[in-house]
């Protein structure tokens, strides 16, 4: 101050500097000492060994945690009411349609099978040829893009647009046997994708979500990445409506795909139930199933070529190798 009178406020040396010349470095550090100042060793312990793995967990395992709270934060859906389902291939037709509370038609209704096709070439031979006595005319969707807007090439040249298998008068969701990666891993009873319904014009189309309340009991399969080479398992985890489960590239090493004989998940996943229950439940690896009772006729008349898909076989090869693939033609 003026008439040589000076005042000066007293500082603390852990700050020298914070206001001077230091470069940005130092003063970064001055700041930080600064912040710190006072705290004890607990603090230290806290923001320096317990906050950055807390931080780094979080990262790894967020969807984990996140799925596993999912009770707390999504309520379940409505429950369907489920349809008994009767049939016994030594039983008649008559008696059948009876339990069911049907009659038996004078003559058979057209049935149009229709599905969206990218690479399930083993899959659809073998759904064809398992519905072929069936069905009056199948119906293939195939796009030149996946749905993240992969290109792809077309696969089976037939391509037509429609949507849903016409058959009874009332719309039913089939409740299929779920399978992963094979006929060796059940994961439940409880897949409901696929739907029934009598065709109704400018109402039929095409909706991939739940549009019934009635479940048709054990009324097919269901299964999921039943690939017969690895590398149609990354074409899929890379292409399909969920490519955000590919949290991290080592989730498409072949190795690490292989591991799907373990009953794996592919993307390191908590079961998506509503539940805790149901969630702690199901964790952990899926269980293997040596049944091979009431698969697909087809399949099991075909075992050799299609033994990946059988219990025991679960080991893929990494490519397709290069060559023609035949249809039959329907």
């Amino acid at each position: 101050m003026s008439d040589g009178y000076n005042n000066f406020k007293k500082t603390d040396d852990l700050c020298d500097n914070v206001c001077g010349q230091a470069s940005r470095v130092a003063v970064t550090v001055s700041r930080l000492r600064c912040m710190l100042r006072g705290s004890d060793i607990r603090t230290y312990i806290f923001l320096f060994i317990v906050v950055p793995p807390s931080i780094f967990g979080l990262y790894l395992h967020g969807q984990k945690i996140t799925y596993f709270l999912r009770p707390l934060w999504e309520s379940p859906p409505k429950p369907f009411t489920e349809l008994p389902h009767y049939y016994h291939e030594n039983v008649t037709m008559d008696t059948l349609c009876h339990l069911h509370g049907w009659k038996v038609r004078e003559y058979p209704r057209r049935v149009f099978d229709a599905v969206l096709f990218s690479n399930e070439i083993d899959m659809l031979t073998i759904r064809w040829n398992e519905l072929y006595p069936y069905i009056t005319q199948f119906v293939l969707l195939e796009s030149n893009s996946t749905f993240t807007g992969l290109p792809k090439p077309l696969r089976f040249a037939r391509s037509k647009e429609a949507y849903q298998r016409v058959a009874l008068d009332q719309l039913l969701r089939l409740a299929d046997a779920n399978y992963l990666y094979s006929f060796e891993y059940l994961i439940d009873h409880k897949s409901w994708r696929a739907s029934v319904h009598r065709y109704k014009k400018g109402k039929t189309r095409y909706a991939h979500f739940r549009q019934s309340d009635l479940l048709l009991a054990d009324a097919g399969w269901h299964c999921s990445f039943c690939f017969r080479y690895i590398s149609d398992f990354i074409f899929k985890m890379k292409a399909y409506s969920h490519t955000d489960r590919v949290r991290f590239a080592h989730f498409l090493n072949p190795k690490r795909i292989q591991d799907i004989c373990r009953g794996a998940n592919l993307f390191d996943m908590i079961p998506e139930e509503y539940t805790f229950k149901e969630i702690i439940g199901k964790m952990g690896p899926i269980p293997h199933s040596y049944s091979a009772v009431h698969l697909p006729a087809y399949l099991l008349n075909n075992a050799e070529k299609y033994k990946y898909l059988l219990p025991g076989n679960c080991v893929r090869n990494m490519a397709e190798s290069r060559k023609t693939t035949c249809y039959k033609s329907f």
